[in-house]
């Protein structure tokens, strides 16, 4: 069985909290290092990064038990965590201590075996990647031979500049490189063909740059995960997890142990825990490799599109299942860990345009890149009949195409000219109503990683 045994993920966030979980026998800590980028001591007041650090690496001991009737075991319960934190007890933090943070990782790299980093943060995009010093802090650790797994963000109901959630992915998570990750939510069954997109889960296209993402989806909605004790997530009591959740006995008492959370922050150390089994079984992957490979596996039957409601507001929220909302699919490990291709080229994220004379958006990728037209698409436009999603792509076919609201002239490119007044591409997303809200946030000031506050049954989320 492969639990990511010997692979060292990092774990950037708010801190991991000592728990039996995180311990070999209940005794000797699987957080190998921990650094305080806050000026803290690691620990998680937040509490963030410890459910987080759970998802990924919990091992289950505080759910077995006598009378325990669920194991609430991480994707890869054997991995060795490497706690630097970077966000403080209101999940607030800086470009600046987590770019620290991420030279930290590879700093370390040969010494814990870090293989993976997990970014469940972001902020918005203010310059093209190719600019921005956070995205050139991911490809560095990528291109060091780590895996980045990163947050889409939790913006897929922004329609303040009627967009429809499109164009709201956040920094990292628009870097090319790395693996942008999407929220699904179960519908409480075992199968993964009931399952549907959170309606809260950025999509793209990136802001400036229009790079196709997220890159894969994974379960984020409400995740059972480790609880920080005194921290500002774990008192809340709309996250708590009733006793009768895991053992027979305690009712409606709330855990001390566990918490409940959603969001792409739960979604991305899902992909990470997975990246992780995928390298005890395989060492010599490459970032690239990995990152073709979850997207070549991915699961891609999916309905045309599905509505929520907000719990609270009533107000209906439609999602279109294309590559923009879902990337790839949904993530499947054991497809991923039975698959033996190795990409010989980068796996670097498409980009895309809009051409306002045809009325399609097409695909751009680069000339280095894995992805090609026997592999991954049939041709290079994205809507009309010309497009890319043939049942032999890694997007598969389960795109909107030119009749569909997403490349229809009132849908995600607008009525206009690709400068348009009501399209997401060009400077127009930057007013203070635009996109991103309110442009008063300062970009060293802006990274956070907080959670969902409720559930997608359906509510807002504040971030990943």
């Amino acid at each position: 069985k492969l639990t990511g045994a010997g692979i060292g993920v990092a774990v950037i966030d708010s801190g991991i909290s000592s728990s039996p979980d995180l311990s070999v026998l209940g005794l000797l800590p699987r957080v190998v290092y921990t650094e305080d980028f806050t000026g803290g001591n690691g620990r998680d007041a937040y509490g963030h990064g410890t459910h987080v650090a759970g998802i990924i690496g919990a091992n289950g001991v505080s759910s077995t038990c006598f009378g325990c009737t669920r194991s609430l075991v991480g994707i890869a319960p054997n991995s060795t965590l490497i706690n630097l934190r970077v966000l403080d007890g209101n999940g607030q933090g800086s470009d600046s201590s987590v770019i620290k943070a991420i030279e930290r990782a590879i700093a370390l790299k040969q010494q814990y075996n870090i293989r993976v980093i997990n970014l469940s943060l972001g902020r918005p995009i203010y310059e093209s990647y190719r600019l921005d010093p956070l995205c050139q802090a991911v490809e560095a650790a990528w291109k060091a031979g780590i895996v980045v797994v990163a947050a889409a963000g939790n913006d897929g109901r922004d329609n303040s500049i009627g967009n429809n959630g499109y164009g709201t992915i956040e920094a990292p998570g628009n870097d090319p490189y790395v693996i942008t990750v999407g929220a699904m939510k179960a519908m409480g069954t075992f199968s993964r063909t009931d399952d549907l997109i959170a309606s809260y889960s950025s999509k793209g296209p990136s802001a400036i740059d229009d790079i196709v993402k997220p890159d894969i989806v994974a379960p984020g909605n409400h995740v059972v995960s480790l609880l920080a004790p005194g921290s500002t997530l774990g008192v809340d009591p709309q996250n708590a997890v009733p006793l009768s959740y895991y053992q027979t006995t305690g009712g409606n008492t709330p855990s001390s142990k566990f918490l409940m959370l959603n969001g792409t922050s739960m979604a991305t150390p899902v992909v990470s825990g997975a990246v992780a089994d995928m390298l005890q079984a395989q060492p010599a992957l490459t970032p690239d490799q990995v990152k073709a490979r979850l997207m070549k596996t991915a699961y891609k039957s999916f309905p045309t599109s599905s509505t929520a409601v907000d719990s609270v507001t009533g107000q209906s929220f439609v999602s279109q299942y294309d590559i923009l909302t879902i990337g790839a699919g949904y993530l499947d490990l054991g497809a991923a860990l039975a698959n033996k291709d190795l990409a010989t080229g980068t796996a670097v994220s498409p980009g895309s345009y809009y051409d306002a004379n045809s009325g399609n958006a097409y695909l751009m990728y680069d000339p280095s890149s894995t992805w090609d037209d026997t592999d991954v698409y049939a041709g290079r436009a994205v809507g009309g009949t010309q497009g890319v999603w043939g049942t032999q792509t890694v997007w598969g076919s389960f795109v909107v195409d030119a009749n569909k609201a997403l490349w229809g002239t009132k849908g995600l490119w607008g009525t206009d000219s690709v400068s348009g007044s009501r399209s997401i591409w060009g400077q127009n997303v930057w007013s203070s109503k635009g996109l991103w809200g309110t442009s008063g946030t300062q970009a060293d000031k802006a990274l956070w990683g907080t959670s969902a506050s409720t559930s997608d049954s359906d509510t807002d989320f504040s971030s990943h």
